[in-house]
């Protein structure tokens, strides 16, 4: 199968940071049902706990001390991943954009009013990175 222009222009190999990959690595484990049925068993294993601790308390802070850890990186690590995703869309958008334009703009040699539609989407393109 033939490779498209923009699949040959990409570069080969992955360049993302360590993090990145870690991150990405976690997004894709933890959306997945043994994620779930992990923290399932935590939750399991604490309430059938309670007779194992003498205050009740106690028993309470610590799952909730676990749950509020797990939560907090959790967020951290979903929240860079859906940033990611974001800008990959984004990119892709601002490429079919410009490429519209381009069509647009050949076409607007026979046709005068596409040339203000074609420089208010110029315009348009990467919009979100000046604001």
């Amino acid at each position: 199968m033939a490779r498209s222009e923009a699949a040959k222009t990409r570069q080969v190999g992955d360049r993302r940071s360590l993090f990145d990959r870690f991150v990405q690595t976690a997004y894709l484990r933890v959306s997945q049902a043994p994620f779930f049925f992990i923290c399932s068993g935590i939750v399991l294993v604490w309430l059938i706990s309670l007779p194992l601790w003498a205050d009740l308390k106690a028993w309470q802070v610590a799952i909730h001390t676990v749950a509020s850890v797990v939560t907090l990186l959790l967020l951290v690590l979903l929240e860079n991943a859906a940033r990611r995703t974001e800008e990959a869309a984004q990119e892709k958008l601002n490429v079919i954009a410009e490429a519209l334009a381009e069509l647009m703009a050949s076409q607007a040699r026979t046709d005068p009013d596409l040339r203000e539609a074609t420089q208010k989407l110029r315009d348009a393109i990467g919009l979100e990175e000046r604001h």
